[in-house]
């Protein structure tokens, strides 16, 4: 069994409900959400005019192989009605997988670590919440050290408590 650390996100709709059902799906499909990060909220990222988003860190214990596992994401995205039309644009769900195992990883589907965790506050932060002392296999810095480097000055503020 391996241990996948996901990012998961979206801007649109009720963005409460989708991450919960997207959370559903992921047990159902994927492995046992070991552990859950507060849901954090914080303004778009890249493409700024649209609306703000809420993400969360996901420890999920699965016997699937990364690129399975991506696989899977991709159609819960798919399921939950994700239309890819602007790249970073609004998006009901977005799942990524941050880590995983203290693997790295580059394929055509798939980049673990992803390539932009040590750049991004509101994956850091969520991240750092359930797993301070992962190393990131590249860069040899835990969780903790990465936020405290991070120098993305986006706000992101903890909007709902963890349920675990």
């Amino acid at each position: 069994m391996s241990i996948a650390y996901l990012l998961i996100g979206g801007n649109l709709g009720n963005r409460l409900a989708y991450l919960q059902k997207a959370g559903t799906l992921i047990e159902q499909n994927c492995g046992n959400i070991v552990h859950s990060s507060a849901i954090y909220e914080t303004a778009a990222w890249g493409v700024r005019d649209q609306p703000g988003f809420y993400n969360q860190a996901l420890a999920v214990k699965t016997s699937l192989s990364p690129e399975n596992l991506m696989r899977k994401l991709l159609d819960i995205e798919r399921e939950m009605g994700r239309e890819r039309t602007l790249k970073m644009g609004p998006r009901i769900i977005d799942l990524d997988i941050l880590l995983m195992d203290g693997l790295t990883m580059h394929t055509d589907l798939l980049t673990i670590p992803h390539p932009a965790l040590p750049f991004r506050r509101f994956a850091l932060l969520p991240l750092c919440e359930i797993g301070p002392e992962l190393i990131h296999p590249v860069l040899h810095k835990s969780i903790r050290e990465l936020l405290a480097d991070c120098t993305d000055e986006l706000d992101v503020q903890k909007k709902y408590p963890s349920a675990n």
